[in-house]
């Protein structure tokens, strides 16, 4: 489990977790977590990671996804692009879904969502370039922007952040 603020702490969503109360506002993220992450999880198709609220009574305050990816070399930008190996892509970490409770909004907690998801791929042992993201409207890109990512030129809802670049801003070794 992971502190990520006296408020909330982010771990691996758990088994026996009540997740009928959670109202992002976005039906299609709630009926996700409701419905359909427990068979993804189960699956291995995708990993969910989940904020609880440090009160005494947990409640599930956000979550995200992450699952494999790869980036086609074609479709980063020059200057990306020329930094990396001549394959026809590179491997990714892809955040699938990213939801916070209404009741929670303007709290920070998206932010800090995408700053444990970036320390999770940063620290994993297997290999990625990026983490990537794909926005479902403008306002969700225009966050990821705010949170350092990059729009791919021909795919403005989709987003990576390189991982090196972050691990180097925070003072840590790069895999």
């Amino acid at each position: 489990m992971t502190t990520v603020s006296p408020l909330f702490q982010v771990r691996p969503l758990p088994a026996d977790l009540d997740r009928k109360a959670f109202c992002s506002g976005a039906e299609p993220l709630d009926r996700y977590l409701r419905e359909q992450i427990t068979q993804d999880v189960r699956r291995r198709v995708a990993a969910c990671f989940v904020a609880l609220t440090t009160e005494p009574v947990p409640r599930l305050a956000g979550y995200y996804t992450l699952a494999s990816a790869s980036l086609l070399l074609a479709d980063l930008p020059a200057a990306t692009a020329r930094k990396l190996p001549r394959y026809p892509s590179v491997p990714a970490v892809r955040m699938g879904r990213l939801a916070v409770d209404q009741a929670l909004k303007g709290q920070g907690l998206g932010g800090t969502l995408v700053a444990d998801a970036l320390d999770r791929a940063i620290r994993s042992e297997i290999a990625a370039h990026a983490l990537m993201v794909d926005a479902k409207d403008d306002t969700a890109a225009a966050f990821y922007r705010h949170q350092g990512f990059i729009t791919l030129p021909q795919s403005p809802l989709v987003l990576f952040l390189p991982l090196g670049t972050v691990a180097a801003a925070r003072g840590w070794p790069a895999h």
